[in-house]
């Protein structure tokens, strides 16, 4: 069973209408997309939005939370506008971004969103021996900043069994304000970051623990918090999978970067695994960064669940 909440706080917020067939008061399941204009910019990089991670990546993958013993495991993801083109290879779901522009034309159709998650989840995966996780469905999806939980004893730990959302335009500014991105380099196209796994549980359910923790610095706007939650991620990417942090292909020394950022300002985490972009965590400017635009909608609804068969094939 995938349930959602969705946090509006008074402010912005995403998703549905009340259905009146639903006794709990509970919002409807659909996303109402809002009319998307093609500026010269999103006719160059697309319309549909990008994904931004933050803490607890790697535990939507099965073969990490299967080892987790104590689900559920969390991760955030953040939506984004694409008001920038991302480098590909570095984190943001630009692979699932390209297939979304192919099977639906570059705009994101209506319909219910974990629906929409699972088609285009078969139409990345199939076949492959190594798929990539939902999250990244679910980031580009699911409009403002989400928590994901994942427990591999539902639905094989392929999809999140609960999600909670938040749309509060507060939050979101403050979020953008306080995460600022540097270019560092893309992975190398023959980076394979599986080639070492430490799957020790203790890791693992440490690791889901930071996406719980970076939810709620999100949601008390505590820069502090979030940056401890980028950090402990970090530590858990390098226990887990250390090939994440460190390789012989890959062409910027990660950890020496990212530790003299976690040293200087709240924290700071890259935004996939081979590098990508470094985020840091910080109420102060840091020089050489930029801002992300986060895509939240107008359309307001404080609480909204969510049911899903929990062996539902993916």
């Amino acid at each position: 069973m995938v349930e959602q909440r969705q946090i509006g706080l008074g402010d912005r917020a995403a998703i549905g209408h009340p259905n009146p067939e639903n006794k709990h008061g509970e919002l409807s399941k659909r996303i109402l997309i809002e009319p998307q204009k093609k500026s010269k910019l999103t006719e160059a990089i697309g319309a549909i939005p990008y994904r931004l991670a933050l803490a607890g990546g790697w535990i939507d993958q099965p073969f990490v939370s299967r080892h987790n013993p104590n689900p559920p495991g969390s991760m955030v993801v953040v939506s984004l506008q694409p008001t920038f083109r991302f480098m590909d290879r570095s984190g943001f779901a630009t692979g699932t971004r390209d297939v979304a522009r192919k099977i639906w034309k570059d705009l994101l159709p209506e319909g219910e969103p974990m629906t929409l998650v699972r088609e285009l989840y078969r139409a990345e995966n199939e076949g492959k021996p190594e798929p990539s996780g939902s999250q990244d469905m679910v980031g580009l999806i699911y409009p403002g900043v989400s928590r994901l939980d994942y427990d591999f004893k539902a639905n094989g730990g392929v999809f999140p069994t609960h999600m909670e959302s938040l749309n509060a335009a507060s939050i979101t500014q403050w979020l953008e304000q306080v995460l600022h991105l540097l270019s560092v380099a893309p992975r190398p196209e023959d980076y394979n970051p599986l080639g070492e796994k430490n799957l020790d549980p203790s890791w693992i359910s440490r690791l889901g623990q930071t996406g719980k923790d970076c939810f709620d610095a999100i949601l008390r706007m505590d820069a502090n918090a979030l940056g401890v939650s980028f950090n402990d991620c970090m530590k858990c990417w390098e226990r887990i999978l250390p090939n994440t942090v460190f390789h012989p292909s890959l062409p910027v020394p990660l950890k020496p970067l990212l530790s003299a950022y976690q040293a200087q300002y709240s924290g700071a985490m890259y935004s996939g695994c081979g590098g990508g972009y470094l985020i840091v965590a910080s109420e102060r400017p840091v020089p050489g960064s930029f801002k992300v635009d986060i895509r939240i909608t107008e359309n307001v609804g404080k609480r909204r669940a969510e049911t899903l068969p929990q062996h539902a094939k993916p």
